[in-house]
């Protein structure tokens, strides 16, 4: 059964409305530690090195043999080491504390339901 135009726009601002919080939730500041982009960026081009290392390690293993080998396990080391760098977090500097979010209208500060059951009552009563 299809949904009724009201009740396609509620969905369609609750999933807003959720989809909001879930950014919230996820930059939200964990202590004085943060990810840093200069060390995603250093830790993807080692992962891509590491990645063509293990390559032509494998490739080359009937013609190097042992050396081949240690290519690949090389490859593999950097691979790791690239992905430990992008996911560890840095010390954030101790000047650049994180700022605070700016509050909304004192209207819009009630939680999503508290809006929702003051539009429900409102709609019943102007039928």
């Amino acid at each position: 059964m299809p949904l009724s135009e009201q009740e396609q726009r509620l969905l369609d601002e609750m999933e807003r409305h959720l989809l909001k919080n879930d950014a919230d939730v996820v930059s939200a500041p964990s202590g004085d530690r943060v990810l840093s982009y200069r060390n995603l960026v250093y830790g993807a081009v080692l992962l891509l090195v590491g990645i063509g290392a293990l390559v032509v390690g494998v490739a080359l293993a009937g013609e190097l043999g042992a050396f081949a080998v240690v290519i690949g396990v090389i490859g593999f080391l950097a691979m790791l080491g690239g992905v430990m760098l992008a996911v560890t977090p840095v010390r954030r500097a101790p000047g650049s504390a994180p700022k605070a979010p700016r509050r909304k209208s004192d209207a819009a500060s009630g939680g999503f339901m508290d809006r929702m059951n003051d539009r429900w009552d409102r709609r019943q009563e102007g039928r």
